[in-house]
């Protein structure tokens, strides 16, 4: 099976953003990096591609200009272990430039969204007790950063 690499549009801040990323994960690293040459005068030695990977992930950035931008409607989601990993994504994205959203989504300062979940959310909102997923539920709407505790607390009523 061929593999799949997301491929992420920047102006021209590929490198810059791919950088930035790998200093926030674990297991990440930057790779190979494809630069302009002679075929194109104007931009010739700045950086057209580079390859990342993140937590294991394989990426790819392209500075490919200022026609598109991003928006929510693709993020990342990252799986946090407990609330401190939750802070320290929410306060690199955020507190670095960026700007919060509802329900533990954030854009960071290249305009990126990500979604920063604590692990135990999913179980929350599918617990088998209605009531309890209701609750979650109800308390995580009310959210930017999400909080463990207030989600877990809410679910037990």
């Amino acid at each position: 099976m061929s593999a799949i690499t997301p491929c992420l549009w920047f102006d021209d801040r590929g490198e810059e953003a791919a950088r930035y990323y790998v200093s926030l994960f674990p297991r990440s690293s930057v790779g190979k990096i494809l630069r302009w040459g002679p075929e194109n005068p104007a931009r010739q030695g700045q950086v057209l591609t580079i390859e990342f990977t993140l937590d294991g992930t394989p990426f790819t950035a392209l500075n490919g200009g200022p026609q598109f931008t991003f928006t929510e409607a693709v993020s990342l989601q990252v799986d946090c272990a407990d609330q401190a990993e939750v802070d320290h994504y929410w306060d690199a994205f955020v507190g670095d430039g960026g700007e919060e959203s509802d329900c533990g989504w954030c854009r960071d300062k290249f305009g990126f969204s990500w979604q920063v979940v604590p692990h135990v959310l999913p179980a929350l909102l599918t617990d088998p007790d209605p009531g309890r997923a209701g609750r979650a539920m109800a308390a995580m709407m009310t959210m930017k950063r999400l909080d463990v505790a207030a989600l877990e607390a809410a679910a037990a009523g």
